[in-house]
């Protein structure tokens, strides 16, 4: 059975995307978030990230997969108010360019970011799994 997630909508940022559709370690908890009443939002850059990484090591079917739920979801293009946004969370948390962008979105949204990339830990509005 899936778990209830208490709030309305998230981000779940490449790992999360890759733990779920390869069903690797840490899927079971982000299913949850995938497979509920949650909103979705994807970032234009995960978009990127996730195809991208399923094409060049697993395969064209689970890209194409991943692209058909994500139809599925809110898909948040990259603009200038969350590239400023983006820019200054770089600097300032020190994080990569798709990580802030990342990022930025779910804090341009004022909703949690789910993920099981370490480099998001004890970032505020970020959920750790």
């Amino acid at each position: 059975m899936i778990a209830t997630i208490a709030i309305d909508s998230v981000v779940v940022d490449s790992s999360g995307w890759l733990e779920y559709l390869t069903q690797d370690a840490k899927a079971e908890a982000i299913a949850p978030y995938l497979e509920g009443e949650v909103r979705v939002l994807i970032p234009a850059i995960v978009l990127y990230e996730v195809r991208k990484i399923l094409l060049l090591k697993l395969s064209k079917t689970l890209a194409d997969l991943f692209w058909s739920e994500a139809l599925k979801r809110i898909l948040v293009p990259f603009d200038e108010d969350i590239a400023l946004k983006a820019a200054d969370l770089s600097i300032f948390h020190k994080l990569a360019m798709a990580d802030a962008i990342i990022y930025a979105t779910a804090q341009h949204f004022k909703v949690p970011l789910i993920t099981t990339d370490a480099h998001f830990a004890n970032l505020p509005g970020v959920t750790l799994v």
